[in-house]
């Protein structure tokens, strides 16, 4: 089942850095795609771990890959709760060629073998029907792995065998 609306982790509850620059806005706003992720880092199921985890994430991004903040606009945990990356209605560092449009959700955790568990699932169709229901999402948007737009593994098997029953999954962008 599904919760009314998704429980919000604000940057500052988690301890973001501010951007290394402002965060570009979408042009075409809402976008067309939501595009999922998995980190392929170990899970939380805590919010003071996954704090630690996504802080972990973010210098990642900044320092060795040298983005301008954390990648996505949207991480969820095994927790059950959504932690705002670059939030709605900024471009991500996601998904090369589909950053301008689409919202990149990551879960946090690796996924080729196990799917998250149901708190995360839950929480990530929460945060787009949420998404949709608010005009942050196109309501005819098309559900992605980022492998379907990238040459990578990730959201890993099990999670992209799990997001492919979805009603809105596309088998092509």
């Amino acid at each position: 089942m599904v919760n009314d609306s998704a429980k919000i982790i604000s940057r500052s509850e988690w301890g973001a850095k501010n951007s290394k620059r402002p965060l570009q806005s979408f042009t075409v706003n809402p976008p067309s795609y939501v595009i999922v992720h998995h980190s392929a880092t170990p899970s939380c199921v805590t919010k003071d771990k996954c704090t630690t985890v996504l802080q972990a994430l973010q210098n990642f991004h900044m320092d060795n890959r040298e983005w301008n903040d954390i990648g996505y606009n949207f991480l969820v945990c095994e927790d059950g709760n959504v932690y705002e990356g670059r939030g709605w209605g900024k471009i991500g560092a996601h998904a090369l060629r589909y950053n301008s449009n689409s919202i990149g959700i990551c879960i946090v955790g690796d996924y080729v073998s196990t799917s998250p568990n149901d708190s995360a699932l839950a929480a990530l169709k929460t945060l787009i029907q949420e998404g949709v229901a608010k005009g942050h999402i196109k309501r005819d948007y098309k559900l992605l792995g980022h492998g379907q737009v990238g040459a990578t593994e990730c959201p890993g098997g099990a999670l992209y065998n799990e997001i492919k029953t979805w009603k809105q999954w596309s088998p092509t962008p």
